[in-house]
């Protein structure tokens, strides 16, 4: 069945109520996100990506998350880089964070090939989609690569650019 007019403009004003909502929450060059500063963002993510925060908790480990999205050629949106602060007692330290992700991940320990980094003197892991650490205990950093499209340099390099948000 058609649209009237007046339903094509209802639909065409809702549709740019949601598409304001998505506006960048902060610069495309990054910023504060629960503590930290995200100084450095790949070239990959482009100055059309939108930016979404959220907070969420899963297993009490509460998680605030930045995501960045684009529009994809022929429709809809795919994530570029998530950057995701995790906060819970269980996360220890290095080991207890990956033994967290592997179940929140739901990845095979046996085949989830991780590789050491040093991230401005804390020491780190990293994967094909992801890099992470624990900057103290309680607080773990991931950054992610959830669509492939950034690489092992930008990933890491985009995990190095994270520091707390009012070093001492």
């Amino acid at each position: 069945m058609p649209l009237t007019r007046w339903a094509a403009a209802a639909l065409a004003t809702a549709l740019a109520l949601v598409l304001t909502a998505a506006v960048p929450a902060v610069g495309p060059r990054g910023g504060p996100l629960d503590g930290f500063t995200i100084g450095h963002l790949p070239a990959q993510v482009g100055a059309q990506a939108s930016t979404l925060d959220s907070e969420y908790e899963w297993e009490d480990v509460a998680f605030t998350a930045r995501f960045w999205e684009q529009a994809k050629e022929g429709g809809g949106f795919q994530v570029v880089l998530q950057v995701l602060v995790l906060r819970g007692e269980k996360l220890t330290d290095l080991a207890a964070v990956r033994d967290f992700l592997t179940h929140y991940h739901e990845r095979d320990p046996d085949t989830w090939h991780l590789r050491d980094f040093d991230n401005n003197g804390t020491e780190g892991l990293y994967g094909e989609a992801e890099a992470f650490w624990t900057p103290g205990p309680g607080v773990a950093v991931e950054v992610r690569d959830a669509s492939g499209l950034l690489g092992e340099e930008e990933l890491l390099a985009t995990a190095r650019g994270i520091g707390p948000e009012n070093p001492a």
